[in-house]
């Protein structure tokens, strides 16, 4: 008796685990995207990355969470057409409440929310207020009705489409929207004066209650009123009690979350991080083009460039167009820098086509067609803008303190005649001396002496475009001609001394 019981429950046991194991292994059936955050360009990355993993996983339910105040309209219309589009799966919108949240869908979070089959809302929250507006110097201002039109069709083919009241997505749209409580055989609903108007002429019988949504008011709805006026298909007060109502268990249910490179992406691509590589850009490209040959400057411009289209490009931005430009342009950079003498049209043709494509990979479309469009455009170009003011202005502090930073001085100039170190032999000598003695330039008493006076004549061991070394009988150092270009092994005579700049040009040979 006692083996035989000692074996049940050792069955049972083998029983329960197996259970626990089988519960344990239970395929994924619901994905929860959060959308909790203000929309934009990487929400709608964020969001076709997680549907692509949830199909992947064959999941039979989405649940996306909304709580935003609203965000960029592009990024709102993509989530709306990827939520659209994933019809191997019913999409349910959740808009939640708790401690750290907003409990609001708003502005384009509406429109998130009606893309999907079915609208949850928990006790406290509220949707609506979708008419789409821009900030200004003057503020933030409504759209023109180019915009309201597209966004109001939009939102009344989505709410065709998921079985939602047309007028609701209307009312929310549009402030000439006036929608009314309609009660009709103790059903209440909320209908636009249109719709009203349809019904006296097929003799419906109805009641005609409160004026939900005036005219020049944009309509917005709380938990209660979605539930009571038959827009949402509940009120859920947590998650966990949704996914209960929604029949399945914690178990089935994944939570998707942003990971730590999609923060790196969002700070990369934010404007001020976008403006800081720009600016690194330009200053590499600068110290490239006056120093001769190729080497730490450009390769840290490149870098610089790189990261700013290689984020765009993970944030669906980045098209042909952008990407042909960016190759000329460095193309261009390039011939100028090792072909073509001096800087000219190459130059400055290359740096416009990369700020052109710089612009452009901020930005899903090529040539603004709405005012909202023209918002994000003007916001690159701002971005543009104050990169090259901030870029030139500390290539102009770089042009004046160059030859007395050493720091500099080592980034550009190679070599124990580097000009950086013979300023500081040059500025010990006293005005007396200055004047008394033929101007020469030299180095350090620590460093190898080299010294060389006007007229002085050397070979050049570098191009000189117009900066470059030259070989004279004290040694190398680095000069620059007044903008002529100089092949190597070109014989050069110092013309005159600026501070600590040698200026040579080419010996004319008889």
């Amino acid at each position: 008796m006692k083996l035989r019981a000692i074996a049940v429950c050792a069955l049972n046991l083998i029983s329960v685990s197996a259970l626990i194991a089988q519960a344990e292994m239970l395929p994924a059936r619901v994905y929860v995207i959060p959308l909790r955050e203000d929309v934009d360009r990487y929400l709608g990355v964020f969001l076709g990355r997680s549907l692509e993993e949830a199909e992947r996983a064959g999941v039979e339910t989405l649940i996306i969470e909304i709580d935003t105040f609203g965000g960029r309209v592009d990024t709102a219309l993509e989530i709306a057409s990827k939520l659209g589009s994933a019809t191997w799966a019913k999409t349910v919108a959740y808009i939640p409440v708790d401690s750290g949240g907003r409990g609001v869908s708003w502005s384009a979070g509406a429109l998130m929310a009606f893309s999907c089959a079915e609208i949850w809302m928990a006790p406290g929250t509220s949707i609506g207020a979708a008419a789409p507006v821009y900030q200004t110097t003057e503020g933030i201002q409504p759209a023109e009705e180019k915009t309201v039109s597209a966004l109001r069709g939009q939102m009344a083919a989505l709410a065709e489409k998921n079985g939602y009241p047309v007028g609701v997505a209307l009312a929310m749209v549009d402030a000439d929207v006036v929608l009314k409580e309609v009660i009709v055989d103790d059903s209440e609903s909320l209908l636009t004066e249109t719709d009203i108007n349809a019904m006296e002429r097929k003799n419906v019988q109805f009641e005609i209650g409160k004026t939900v949504s005036d005219k020049g008011k944009l309509l917005t709805l709380t938990a209660g009123e979605m539930e009571r006026y038959e827009v949402s298909a509940g009120s859920a007060l947590t998650r966990e009690e949704l996914i209960t109502k929604l029949g399945y268990t914690s178990e089935e249910t994944v939570v998707v979350e942003k990971s730590r490179a999609d923060s790196i992406i969002t700070f990369l691509t934010s404007g001020a991080m976008v403006g800081l590589l720009l600016i690194i850009a330009l200053i590499g490209i600068y110290l490239e083009i006056t120093s001769p040959g190729f080497g730490v400057s450009g390769t840290i411009a490149l870098i610089a460039l790189a990261i700013v289209f290689v984020s765009s490009g993970l944030m669906g931005n980045l098209a042909a167009v952008e990407i042909l430009m960016l190759l000329a342009g460095v193309i261009l950079l390039l011939l100028e820098i090792f072909i073509i003498p001096g800087f000219g049209i190459a130059g400055i043709a290359g740096i416009v086509l990369i700020l052109g494509a710089f612009v452009l990979s901020q930005q899903n479309f090529f040539w603004p067609q709405f005012d909202w469009q023209w918002n994000i455009a003007k916001r690159n170009l701002a971005i543009v803008g104050i990169g090259i003011f901030a870029g030139f202005t500390l290539i102009g502090v770089i042009m004046a303190l160059l030859p007395r930073a050493s720091l500099f001085s080592r980034l550009i100039l190679h070599g124990p005649g580097d000009l950086g170190y013979a300023g500081k032999s040059w500025r010990r000598r006293n005005s007396k001396q200055e004047k008394r003695r033929p101007k020469k330039i030299g180095t350090s008493k620590e460093e190898k002496k080299i010294s060389v006076d006007i007229g002085a004549i050397g070979v050049a061991v570098t191009d000189l475009r117009p900066v470059g070394k030259v070989r004279f009988e004290s040694g190398v150092i680095v000069v620059e001609t007044s903008g002529e270009y100089c092949e190597k092994n070109t014989r050069v005579i110092v013309q005159s001394i600026d501070g600590v700049k040698a200026v040579v040009s080419a010996v004319e040979e008889k």
